[in-house]
């Protein structure tokens, strides 16, 4: 079996080796691993730092398109002349695969889904990364490519992979999930103390949209009304060295520490121990801020973004995380539920049982009935 992969996620060549950001990575060797011959469609070239490993497998055959840019006019007038070049390398691509797998949402994706209407028969699969909320407000393109996906018509054969369940969804959109742990790394949660010194976790980009400096600054108002709490932040990003000086000039640094990218080894050992996990997003797809944390019995606090409320509360109505409506007044929404002890050992239990359901194992599984 071919498959040929579309992404705008960039393909980096380093001393030999096929590289990409490391999350995508992981996710893709199970689907490389399963099939005879892999095609990458994607951009080659990023200059800002990233999270990368290689592949597993290297036999892989890539195909360099330039990413398509329309922030500034020089840019767009190159990418718009660029398009009808992509379109025909992704025909010929798709016309020679067994099977098509999309990785949405973005602007090549865009392209990609325009391109996969030409080839009703072929089987295809779209793995939306995104926040599938229908009444989310988002860029003209991702809904775009929303409205193609769900399209029956006019995306025939195909499985869209969507982070949550909404109603009134087409019979193209599947309710998915990703995953970071195997059955194997699953381990006896820790007891916290929830009366005694806290430590709250961040990790992910230090980027607008995760809005990391709210999460200092929530930690800043708790420890200024008499909360023990610490914070360690995991991740890099262009707020980084902002989010730096504000913790110096604020002396924050006995209790808020900066980390850089660690290897996810080092994250899990945090989740063991830390008492909560912050995620306060403006838009998301499948969390694993959240997913993963949950996973060690450590409490999210997060904003109903995407399908974040479905996560902390669900079809059974369990309280595994603490919702966060209005970020003004978040310090006290998390000072109630820190009066309430047992409520947070058990929401720690029942964090840990939901998100325990979806290991590696499960999604190497579906992959596999996927394809």
């Amino acid at each position: 079996m071919k498959l040929v992969v579309v992404s705008d996620a960039p393909i980096i060549k380093h001393k030999d080796q096929k590289k990409a950001y490391a999350p995508y990575v992981k996710e893709m060797n199970l689907w490389f691993s399963k099939v005879d011959e892999v095609q990458i469609i994607a951009p080659t070239r990023y200059n800002k730092p990233l999270l990368t490993q290689p592949f597993d497998r290297q036999d892989i055959q890539v195909t360099s398109l330039r990413r398509l840019e329309f922030h500034r006019i020089s840019i767009a007038v190159v990418s718009l002349l660029t398009i009808p070049y992509q379109f025909i390398v992704l025909c010929f691509a798709f016309a020679k695969a067994d099977h098509i797998h999309l990785r949405c949402p973005g602007n090549l994706a865009l392209l990609s889904c325009l391109v996969q209407i030409l080839f009703p028969r072929k089987k295809k699969t779209v793995k939306y990364a995104g926040n599938w909320d229908p009444k989310a407000r988002q860029p003209m393109a991702y809904r775009w490519q929303k409205r193609i996906l769900s399209n029956t018509f006019l995306s025939q054969n195909i499985t869209v992979l969507a982070y949550g369940n909404y109603v009134n969804q087409s019979k193209n959109i599947k309710p998915f999930f990703t995953a970071s742990y195997y059955e194997k790394d699953k381990e006896p949660i820790v007891k916290r103390d929830y009366t005694g010194e806290l430590n709250a976790l961040f990790v992910g980009t230090l980027s607008e949209n995760k809005r990391p400096l709210k999460v200092v600054q929530i930690v800043e108002n708790l420890r200024n009304e008499g909360v023990p709490v610490t914070l360690d932040i995991y991740g890099n990003g262009p707020l980084f060295e902002s989010l730096n000086d504000y913790i110096k000039k604020n002396k924050l640094n006995p209790f808020i520490h900066l980390h850089g990218n660690q290897p996810l080894s080092s994250v899990t050992q945090a989740y063991k121990k830390a008492h909560f996990a912050f995620l306060l997003s403006r838009s998301e797809g499948w969390p694993k801020a959240v997913a993963e944390p949950m996973f060690w019995g450590c409490i999210p606090i997060a904003t109903a973004v995407s399908c974040v409320p479905w996560m902390l509360t669900g079809d059974d109505n369990q309280t595994r995380g603490i919702l966060i409506k209005e970020l003004s007044n978040a310090s006290e929404i998390i000072k109630e539920f820190l009066n309430l002890n047992n409520k947070l050992d058990e929401m720690s239990n029942n964090a840990a049982n939901w998100s325990r359901q979806y290991t590696l194992d499960k999604f190497d599984y579906e992959i596999e009935k996927l394809l």
